[in-house]
């Protein structure tokens, strides 16, 4: 596990667009393993300056989101299809049939994650994941449970994870109640992966994932067991943690 405690949210969003920018540079067809959330907007950004300026091309790219609200269509302001395409996919020349979110329309839970996780298996599996992290610990909407799934499930959020995304909506009872989300199984399949944490509501969670026992109740704990893990923390998410490295 590589850990790097920066400044603040930009230089957090820098280095994490270097290393994706990398990926993509020396594996032209990588598939990426995306996030969505306030945390990875920064990195989107510069990439999106890097492409318009010359310096990546996602032609080859393809890409496989983490999770989906159940009941949001892709059109739907606030699902997680219309954030990747106003932050990153209308903005690069990645082909969008090439880009894959789960279908958050589909009622039959079963169907949808079945045929989730037999798209990134017929994909190869994921090169790189982008992940953010909750205050809980929770990676994709893998929340804090007895148990870790292993693949692509569908999920009832915690009223902490509700009312924390409840910011984006006119209220509370406009967030969903359910949704879909690649299992924890799926996440350590990716052949690397990359947590970015800013602020310091996610500071304990930190410390929990790097020096905690590996719990299902902080779900972003498993991740000590996988072998390639980068780690970007800016100084108020790595507050608990920085005497100790």
């Amino acid at each position: 596990m590589v850990i790097y405690g920066v400044k603040d949210y930009q230089e957090m969003s820098r280095k994490a667009a270097g290393i994706i920018s990398a990926q993509v540079i020396l594996k032209p067809n990588s598939v990426l393993g995306l996030a969505t959330g306030s945390t990875p907007v920064g990195a989107y950004q510069l990439l999106v300056d890097a492409y318009k300026k010359g310096d990546l091309d996602f032609s080859k790219v393809t890409s496989v989101n983490l999770d989906e609200y159940k009941g949001l269509s892709g059109e739907h302001d606030q699902s997680y299809r219309y954030f990747m395409n106003a932050n990153l996919f209308n903005h690069v020349n990645i082909r969008k049939e090439c880009t894959f979110v789960p279908n958050g329309l589909e009622e039959d839970g079963a169907k949808e994650c079945a045929r989730y996780d037999q798209l990134i298996e017929s994909l190869g599996g994921v090169d790189l994941q982008l992940l953010g992290i909750g205050g809980n610990g929770h990676i994709g909407f893998n929340e804090p449970a007895g148990i870790f799934t292993k693949g692509t499930h569908m999920v009832t959020l915690t009223q902490e994870t509700r009312e924390a995304n409840a910011r984006f909506f006119s209220s509370i009872d406009e967030v969903p109640t359910h949704a879909y989300t690649m299992g924890v199984g799926n996440i350590m399949s990716a052949r690397k992966v990359l947590l970015l944490a800013s602020g310091s509501n996610k500071a304990q969670a930190i410390y929990d994932t790097i020096f905690g026992p590996i719990d299902p109740k902080v779900p972003a704990s498993i991740l000590q067991l996988h072998g390639d893990v980068t780690i970007i923390a800016d100084k108020a998410a790595m507050a608990l943690v920085q005497d100790k490295l």
